[in-house]
């Protein structure tokens, strides 16, 4: 089974705006917390590091 995981600094209830990620063998898992049967895309590791960082940077915030 598949273990979803997100920060814990997300918050609690159905407020947060986070998503959860999965170690899929050699891959991540990303999806929405608030749907989790919902759509879901898979990422190599590195291209997950690339835009984990690029988000932290603050690269993908709406104007």
């Amino acid at each position: 089974m598949t273990q979803w995981r997100k920060s814990g600094r997300s918050g609690t209830g159905g407020q947060s705006n986070c998503v959860e990620v999965a170690d899929l063998s050699g891959d991540v898992g990303v999806r929405d917390s608030k749907d989790p049967s919902g759509p879901r895309i898979t990422l190599q590791v590195e291209r997950f590091r690339r835009l984990a960082a690029d988000i932290k940077r603050g690269a993908h915030d709406l104007p």
